[in-house]
């Protein structure tokens, strides 16, 4: 069953609340393009086949790189992302996995290094967000059809 289509009015909230992070991020000065790095890692993580889907689309339309997006799930190993996008996605990887206190201690003191505090509040909204979306998808089964199949 999908639920975002058993329960229209939740799913609707859903994504009204996605919109208000969305404008949060972007009133906080996060680009569009580290929003979708946070909604691919927090989906990589959660083994979201559908949001890495949508969100790959969505990260190239606004401007990211075949690269940055090839490496992402060994972001740690590599020099393509700025200081400002590694505390971001250590963040969203801490809000992901919160059993380990002591990683989400010191992502959270990296984070208010680099970034505003309206922006390390971004940053956990957009990774809150997109964890709640990824249990719709993945509990609902949502198809990632080939591209140009219906």
């Amino acid at each position: 069953m999908f639920i975002d289509k058993q329960s229209p009015k939740a799913y609707h909230a859903l994504l009204q609340t996605s919109e208000t992070v969305r404008a949060t991020a972007a009133d906080a000065g996060l680009d569009r393009t580290l929003v979708e790095l946070i909604n691919l890692r927090v989906s990589q993580l959660n083994h979201c086949a559908y949001c890495l889907d949508i969100h790959t689309r969505a990260a190239l339309r606004a401007g990211e790189t075949t690269q940055r997006l090839g490496v992402l799930a060994a972001w740690r190993d590599t020099e393509v992302f700025t200081p400002q996008e590694r505390a971001a996605l250590a963040l969203a990887e801490a809000v992901t996995d919160p059993s380990d206190a002591a990683a989400q201690e010191s992502a959270y003191a990296a984070a208010r290094e680099v970034l505003t505090d309206d922006q390390v509040s971004a940053v956990i909204w957009v990774a809150i967000t997109i964890n709640a979306f990824n249990r719709v998808s993945i509990l609902s089964r949502h198809p990632v059809r080939a591209a140009g199949v219906q």
